[in-house]
């Protein structure tokens, strides 16, 4: 809760999947996506509520282990392939009998934002006013570089030319959703084709906590990157023990 504002945080994690099958089940250093997403939810301090919106029995009971509500199930219409992520919003909104002022989707196929990057985009969205706020990062290759092939293999590219022999540092920014976060009011979103709209704001997260797994290739880069926030982590909290140890060499020796 922020105020007087109740936030209902949503987690998606249907049981099919084609690029990456049972992907919300599979492992990111050492720890399942659903269960990187529950502890992420949980650890939201504006969050009032977690459930989870799944069809999948093995889904549903790791969730409930690790202390997800899980409501209702959704239906099988609504965990297809061509389902549209907003109907299933607007499903957990109608079955659930209580109100939310905001609710706040979060998705285990983004597997390193934390509790403070879903407080980060629900502040920016219900301080600033927006009716909707998005995680966004700065896309891997600047997309005034970009390309449409036609059927002879020609290329043409999609913005102004110029931009093609524009360095990267000259280059105006570009920002890109990166699928991990996504808050709205509800009485706003239930009316909305998606969060994003002219509207909708973009909370910036740093492209290692961007990471999207569509593929086995991606498990393979999140694994390196899960390996590397780990050492991080580890320096950090280093850092000042090692600071504490010269700190009293130095008040030893005088």
């Amino acid at each position: 809760m922020i105020g007087d504002l109740t936030v209902l945080g949503l987690i998606t994690a249907r049981g099919g999947s084609k690029g990456v099958l049972r992907k919300n089940l599979r492992e990111v250093g050492g720890k399942t996506l659903i269960a990187r997403a529950v502890e992420a939810a949980r650890a939201a301090a504006c969050v009032d509520r977690v459930v989870l919106s799944s069809d999948d029995p093995e889904i549903i009971q790791a969730a409930i282990l690790l202390g997800c509500e899980v409501p209702f199930v959704r239906p099988a219409e609504l965990a297809t392939d061509s389902a549209c992520s907003m109907d299933v919003v607007r499903h957990a909104l109608e079955t659930l009998p209580e109100r939310y002022d905001f609710i706040v989707l979060v998705q285990p196929t983004s597997p390193f934002y934390t509790g403070a990057d879903i407080d980060g985009v629900v502040r920016l969205c219900i301080e600033s006013g927006a009716p909707a706020c998005v995680s966004v990062c700065l896309p891997a290759k600047p997309p005034h570089w970009t390309f449409e092939l036609d059927d002879s293999g020609r290329m043409t590219p999609i913005m102004p030319e110029h931009y093609l022999a524009t360095r990267r540092q000259d280059l105006p920014p570009a920002y890109a959703p990166n699928g991990a976060v996504f808050a709205a009011r509800c009485d706003w979103i239930v009316n909305q084709p998606d969060f994003v709209s002219p509207e909708t704001l973009g909370y910036l997260m740093p492209k290692e906590r961007s990471l999207d797994i569509d593929t086995e290739f991606d498990l393979v880069l999140a694994e390196a990157v899960a390996s590397w926030l780990e050492r991080e982590s580890e320096d950090s909290d280093a850092a000042p023990s090692r600071a504490r140890q010269v700190a009293g060499r130095g008040s030893s020796s005088g």
